[in-house]
């Protein structure tokens, strides 16, 4: 990589081997993005083409109409042609001591196959709902595939999901079957999803529960209803017929993110979402035909479906997925998985990177991660420390750092810098991807000047992936997207700047946005510049109503060091004041001993703010450290004494 004020450039010899090289690309596209994205389509193998690429009804759109294909067929057969023999899926459980498992194509296609006629046996047919509660292991995927391959709408459920959680989702898509598991690994312990599932079915459609033997633990077995995995496929066909979809038939359901107790069921179709994940994964990511990428989502989120799971096998290479945390059974084990596989793209969370920078390097000194040439972040806005930690530890300064912003409402990458191109700018996304159209908008609906804060909008003709609804509700659909401005502007619900090379920065949503005395801050740039106090490993901004001021920032942070917390919090304070100016100082700074996040490692922002607020808490299942809640509470309480 190459350095030019603030700004990272592609060293030439990354640039000469890239994909995607050339600055035309932008230009092109924008001239005419439906035909660009028409272009990409045709890399897919579709059973009949399009009658016509774009088609809009704002607020409502199609692409590539009367289109006919089945993305298994893009996965499987495609990548069987060649052979069969590459490795298509690497599973690593979380004991170092248990056997991996490596799943060709070719083996890929014949389970798919058997588990897609084992649903049919059982009454799955095309545009049933299936729901998956299931945690990283490849029946995931198979499970995922399968239902494509007949024409099955996949539901996946994250396996931290309390069973309240899972029975809304069921009961909303009305699925009649879920895939889960006896019990899975987690820092040790075995976790029992078949009685959350058990728990979870209750009151709703679903007629079957196929049940994986993942951990041998004993559970409740209903044999009216529940059915062995390894049983319903023993003697199925290696062989299935794809189903043949329309490009705009629902391929999956998934419920954004979940971290603010928001409970939108997504939509996402065949033909366009297909398009999206193999170019923007090809594009993004540089892949090789030989390259293996380790996305550390789980595909119980948008990222794991898209970056996991579709794009790397619509491009034919090796997807990694791990069972457990990636500091467990050592701080080391993730360094480990990518020198053990010798993983090319390392795709993950700022949440990670900053657990990573806070062991330090002398935890993962013995790695050289030579392998790498590309890495990713994803889940939340980087701060600028992190990214450059990121880029020198782990990337050795070689590797492109692909920021990467998108929704699980856009299913695939809006924004990033190629890496063939750049230019990377820290905290910084990068550009619009060639072939979407954004803006930046202030309250009225203009666009705003370089550098100036406002809303983040899609314009048309959006993206192929782009949602199409919200299940069972158009309402809401048009409340939450398309209302803010008018029904041909997408609203993001992000606010953003634009740079004068045109890179975007996430500040953050728009409710993260705190008035101060009528003054706009935005808790993103509070947190940003308070990560740069070098003490700091994370920390979160709140904001919080006060009687003359409107709303005043909270902060929590957590430490590196072990000097006097006293000491800390005066040298914070200063650090803010000196950073933003005194309209910016905290009402208090909370040191705490760590944060409330989600098992796929997104910090609960709205729990520490209930907490803080003293507001009912709610179900806290999704949370992997559910103990530091009252942690957080006996500190505050002190503080406030």
């Amino acid at each position: 990589m190459i350095q030019k004020g603030d700004l990272f450039y592609p060293s030439e010899e990354f640039k000469k081997q890239a994909n995607f090289n050339d600055e035309k690309i932008y230009e092109e596209a924008l001239k005419d993005p439906i035909l660009f994205w028409e272009k990409n389509a045709e890399d897919l193998f579709w059973q009949k083409k399009w009658d016509k690429a774009f088609e809009h009804n704002p607020p409502y759109f199609k692409w590539f109409l009367n289109g006919k294909l089945n993305i298994t067929e893009n996965i499987l057969e495609k990548n069987t042609e060649k052979g069969g023999d590459k490795i298509a899926v690497i599973w690593e459980p979380e004991s170092p001591d248990e056997r991996a498992r490596k799943i060709t194509y070719k083996e890929l296609l014949e389970e798919v196959n058997k588990f897609a006629n084992a649903l049919k046996r059982i009454g799955v047919k095309k545009r049933d709902r299936v729901g998956i509660f299931m945690p990283q292991i490849p029946e995931i995927i198979i499970s995922m595939l399968a239902c494509a391959r007949i024409g099955a709408v996949h539901l996946v459920v994250f396996s931290a999901f309390s069973p309240v959680a899972l029975q809304q989702r069921l009961q909303v898509t009305g699925a009649k079957v879920l895939i889960t598991t006896d019990g899975y690994y987690r820092r040790g312990k075995i976790i029992n999803l078949k009685q959350n599932a058990d728990e979870g079915i209750k009151d709703t459609n679903v007629e079957k529960v196929v049940v994986v033997k993942r951990a041998g633990n004993e559970i409740n077995f209903n044999t009216e209803k529940d059915l062995w995995w390894h049983d319903l496929v023993e003697k199925e066909s290696n062989e299935c017929i794809p189903e043949t979809m329309d490009s705009e038939d629902l391929l999956f359901v998934l419920p954004e993110s979940g971290t603010t107790g928001q409970f939108l069921p997504i939509c996402h179709t065949t033909g366009g979402y297909a398009v999206q994940a193999k170019w923007t994964g090809r594009a993004i990511f540089d892949y090789k035909p030989n390259d293996v990428l380790w996305c550390t989502a789980d595909p119980g989120w948008i990222t794991g479906h898209t970056y996991t799971t579709y794009a790397p096998l619509l491009n034919g290479i090796t997807t990694i997925i791990y069972e457990g945390a990636p500091d467990f059974p050592n701080v080391d084990r993730w360094a480990e998985i990518i020198e053990k596989y010798k993983v090319n793209i390392f795709y993950t969370a700022p949440t990670a990177i900053r657990m990573f920078r806070k062991y330090g390097v002398e935890s993962f000194a013995k790695y050289n991660f030579e392998s790498l040439k590309v890495l990713g972040s994803v889940g939340e806005p980087i701060d600028e420390s992190a990214w450059l930690w990121y880029f020198k530890e782990i990337g050795k300064e070689k590797c492109p750092v692909v920021d990467t912003w998108w929704q699980t409402e856009t299913g695939g990458i809006i924004t990033t810098s190629l890496p063939g191109i750049g230019p990377f700018r820290p905290a910084f996304t990068g550009r619009p991807l060639p072939g979407i159209k954004l803006d930046i908008l202030d309250d009225e609906g203009k666009p705003c000047s370089k550098n100036q804060e406002g809303n983040l909008v899609i314009l048309p003709p959006y993206t192929p992936g782009l949602l199409r609804g919200i299940y069972g509700s158009e309402k809401l659909y048009t409340d939450t997207y398309w209302s803010r401005y008018d029904n041909k502007i997408y609203f993001t619900s992000d606010a953003a700047f634009m740079d004068d090379n045109g890179l975007v920065r996430i500040i953050g949503r728009v409710d993260d946005i705190i008035k101060v005395a009528g003054h706009r801050m935005s808790t993103g740039e509070l947190e940003s510049g308070i990560a740069k106090h070098s003490d700091v490993a994370e920390n979160v901004v709140i904001g919080v109503p006060d009687p003359i001021k409107g709303d005043v920032p909270v902060v929590f942070v957590t430490l590196k060091s072990l000097r006097s917390e006293e000491e800390i919090k005066k040298e914070l304070f200063d650090h803010i004041k000196k950073e933003f100016g005194p309209l910016a100082l905290p009402k208090e700074i909370y040191l705490v001993p760590d944060l409330p996040r989600t098992r796929s490692g997104k910090i609960t922002r709205h729990n520490l703010k209930k907490i803080y607020l003293q507001k009912e808490l709610g179900d806290l299942t999704v949370l992997q450290n559910p103990e530091i809640i009252e942690k957080i509470k006996e500190i505050i309480g002190k503080s406030n004494v």
